[in-house]
């Protein structure tokens, strides 16, 4: 029996873990791809307060070593189902292995939107990338296209500029809804070139299956366009992955959970965390508050009990 089970290793899940390992808890973290979350995604940390600049991935890797060194357990398994029993939270993974704590820290974080069009799973990793530290590379000297207009958007059309010959970006309203000074940044490279008011509608390949381009269609007229291009990269959005959960923390229209800054749920014992809980902003540090919040609830949860 483990104290508290957190579900999913991004921000929020590790400062959970550690928050309650330091209340002196045992702490089990389940995190079914790799710690660290949506935030190994980015190639430069520039708002976190008293470190100008890091890694998203360097990020990671310290909160990982720091609740190793505190004593976490951290498995790499998919969490099915839960099961309430009241004073015990029986987990189910996809590893056929059940394991039990006395409450649960539910930070599951969110996934990548996708652009819903034909062919476009086969692509993904084959000429489709959400991530430019991670992919880039394989496009230096090509021309790629960014399907997106906030800040994610911004930030990797910033990273491909340094690498790419062109970069074309799609924003699908008449104005990018990222940060002015990123705004700046992308706009005042000469190798960067923008498309608003376009909704990609095609992927386009060739006979074997790679991408060539995309068709954009003009919103307002609904006039298409073919462009070429080597890779497309898709910064639209995310989609949180609460449905299993569903039964214990009610989720809002939009299939987050539906918890106050308190971060409980309508079951005893179980709380959210990060990304995957209603708020208006989400962010490194709004997701480890979360962590810490939820956390230290847990313990007084158990303490109580």
């Amino acid at each position: 029996m483990t104290d508290i089970i957190v579900i999913g290793g991004g921000p929020a899940g590790m400062t959970a873990a550690l928050y309650a390992l330091r209340n002196g808890k045992t702490v089990t973290v389940l995190e079914k791809h790799g710690c660290g979350g949506q935030i190994t995604h980015s190639p430069k940390v520039e708002n976190w307060p008293g470190t100008a600049q890091m890694s998203g991935n360097e990020y990671a890797e310290a909160l990982l070593d720091q609740i190793l060194a505190q004593g976490a357990d951290v498995d790499l398994a998919e969490v099915t189902r839960v099961e309430d029993l009241g004073g015990v939270k029986k987990v189910y993974t996809d590893d056929g292995q059940t394991r039990e704590a006395r409450a649960l820290v539910i930070a599951t974080g969110v996934k990548h939107r996708m652009l819903g069009l034909p062919g476009e799973e086969a692509l993904v990793g084959e000429g489709i990338s959400f991530c430019a530290v991670c992919d880039g590379d394989f496009y230096t000297g090509k021309t790629v296209c960014m399907a997106g207009g906030g800040n994610s958007a911004l930030q990797e059309a910033i990273l491909l500029a340094g690498k790419c010959s062109e970069v074309i970006m799609l924003q699908d309203l008449d104005h990018f809804t990222g940060e002015k000074k990123l705004q700046e940044i992308l706009f005042a490279r000469p190798n960067v070139r923008c498309r608003t008011g376009v909704t990609v509608t095609a992927l386009n390949t060739d006979g074997a299956g790679a991408l060539t381009g995309v068709t954009v269609t003009e919103k307002k007229t609904g006039k298409q366009e073919d462009i070429a291009c080597d890779g497309l990269f898709v910064a639209i959005g995310l989609i949180p992955e609460n449905e299993p959960f569903a039964l214990l923390a009610k989720l809002n229209a939009w299939g987050y959970f539906d918890s106050g800054e308190d971060c409980a749920t309508q079951t005893p014992g179980v709380f959210v965390a990060g990304d995957c809980r209603q708020k208006a902003v989400r962010q490194l540090t709004t997701a480890v508050g979360d962590g810490a919040v939820a956390a230290l609830a847990a313990c007084r949860y158990i303490d109580s009990h």
